[in-house]
């Protein structure tokens, strides 16, 4: 750290000296008139003799992360936002700028004009003619940054993670390619996307524990949205028919590898569909999400994952349909689990599973499916037919009415996506929420609310629908063979740094 405070006083020093030679150390608009990657693929294939008798001029900015000072010459390497160039420092240059080159530091953004050549290496590169200090960097960057493991200080400190790991960038390039791609997807097969409120009076469309805060104007209590769903579904009533919301949903339970309290989803709704359809629809979204972020559709999959090691997933359809109780049959749970909470709940003890003294039946199969199944699906799934309890939106199965007409897609022993055939009985709707009222006064937190704007809604009549949830942060994670959540969050939430 004294090392560190000493260079960054000799920085301040160095900055001081700019200003008393009248450098303004934080500059001004500068003209580019090309990108390091642009130059780089416009010229790859032209010779040393070529660029000299051609004699190309460009200007290009960024930050210096490489210096080698000769003396009488010198080179560097500057990094913009699209990759990186060499540039030569010539004995006039370095003296007609002394008082720009003698302050040089790595880290530091400079914009630069003059002709390209190949060095002897036969590196493209800028010999440059006029030198401009455009933000004198105070801090140095790390220089052992690429062998860090530690994810939170990567995470905390993005800014310079973006800097010195090129594959970091190219991570939320990808992420942004990602979310531009679902767009496309969805708006060239007639969806209309939409916006609803990210402050719920009611929070709904999902089992979980809201984030509250207080609206001072109206003296209400309000909740950050743990789901879009009853809006949404409130669109179809009105008469939309295909409608889709990319969008942050915030809930306030733990942290870890797979859960940040603020994340992002995609929720879309469709008319006349069913759970059927969008396992269909599911298939063909996915890999052709997996191909153009990817080009293909296998990707390594865990920490050994490589050309010659670990697992890959594929994601060529159709995937395999189970239901959830087979799913847990599979892997050594005996079926009677499924139909009797009694032996449910001694599963769970002698598997040593924690399980709350007041949780429902269903409560108990999602834990046991939670802790022996899930991690065992890696290879894309749908798993089906949900107990009712656990799905108070979601229509029931004609031929079984406890279960419900829903499934969850499972892609590297994670949940990626939750779709149900959309309850649409107003009845049934608040026979149901009014379960999850008795559910939350024995305790359980995440039970739903009561909203009875929304069986009001339903109530004028919402035609037969299908939705589903797509958790974007995680679906990226498996596209890019990423281990921890907060890896494809530019600024996840992280506990104080003091």
């Amino acid at each position: 750290m004294e090392e560190g405070n000493e260079q960054v006083q000799e920085r301040i020093k160095k900055r001081d000296r700019l200003r008393e030679e009248h450098i303004d150390p934080y500059g001004n608009a500068f003209a580019v008139t090309r990108k390091a990657a642009d130059i780089i693929r416009e010229f790859e294939t032209v010779g040393k003799d070529e660029l000299e008798s051609e004699n190309i001029e460009c200007t290009v900015a960024g930050r210096i992360i490489s210096l080698r000072n000769f003396g009488k010459t010198a080179f560097a390497h500057i990094q913009d936002g699209t990759g990186r160039i060499q540039l030569y420092f010539s004995k006039d240059v370095i003296t007609g700028s002394q008082g720009i080159f003698k302050n040089l530091d790595i880290g530091d953004i400079v914009g630069v004009s003059g002709k390209l050549f190949r060095t002897k290496t036969n590196e493209l590169t800028v010999q440059i003619s006029t030198l401009t200090m455009l933000c004198k960097s105070l801090r140095p960057l790390p220089e052992k940054w690429h062998g860090l493991k530690d994810i939170e200080t990567r995470c905390r400190q993005r800014y310079v993670d973006l800097i010195v790991n090129p594959h970091v960038k190219d991570l939320f390039s990808k992420r942004s390619k990602l979310i531009k791609t679902i767009r496309n997807f969805f708006d060239d097969r007639g969806f209309i996307e939409v916006e609803t409120p990210m402050m719920h009076q009611i929070p709904g469309g999902a089992a979980a524990r809201p984030f509250k805060t207080h609206h001072n104007a109206l003296g209400l209590d309000l909740f950050l949205r743990i789901a879009p769903e009853l809006y949404l579904k409130r669109l179809l009533v009105g008469g939309y028919e295909q409608v889709y919301e990319i969008n942050k949903n915030f809930r306030n339970e733990g942290i870890s590898a797979k859960h940040n309290p603020e994340f992002t989803m995609l929720e879309f709704y469709i008319s006349y569909k069913d759970y059927n359809f969008l396992m269909d629809f599911t298939e063909e979204l996915i890999p052709h999400l997996c191909q153009e972020i990817n080009g293909g559709l296998h990707v390594p999959f865990g920490e050994d994952a490589g050309d010659n090691a670990g697992e890959v997933i594929d994601f060529t359809p159709p995937w395999p349909r189970m239901s959830m109780m087979d799913a847990m049959d599979k892997q050594g749970v005996p079926r009677d689990v499924f139909k009797d909470i009694e032996k449910a709940r001694e599963f769970a003890d002698t598997n040593k599973i924690d399980i709350e003294k007041k949780a429902g039946h269903g409560k108990i199969l999602d834990e046991i499916f939670s802790k022996k199944v899930e991690p065992k699906l890696v290879q894309p799934v749908f798993i089906t037919d949900y107990p009712v309890e656990l799905s108070p939106l979601a229509k029931r199965k004609k031929e079984d009415p406890e279960l419900a007409e829903r499934f969850e897609l499972f892609i590297g022993g994670r949940e990626i996506a939750n779709a149900f055939s959309e309850l649409n009985d107003p009845a049934d709707q608040m026979s149901r929420f009014l379960e999850q009222v008795e559910a939350r006064k024995a305790g359980d937190e995440e039970a739903s609310y009561m909203d009875e704007d929304f069986v009001r809604a339903l109530e004028y009549g919402m035609p037969p629908a299908a939705g589903e949830g797509i958790g974007i942060d995680r679906l990226l994670m498996i596209l890019t063979n990423t281990a921890s959540i907060r890896d494809v969050i530019l600024f996840p939430q992280l506990r104080p740094e003091h």
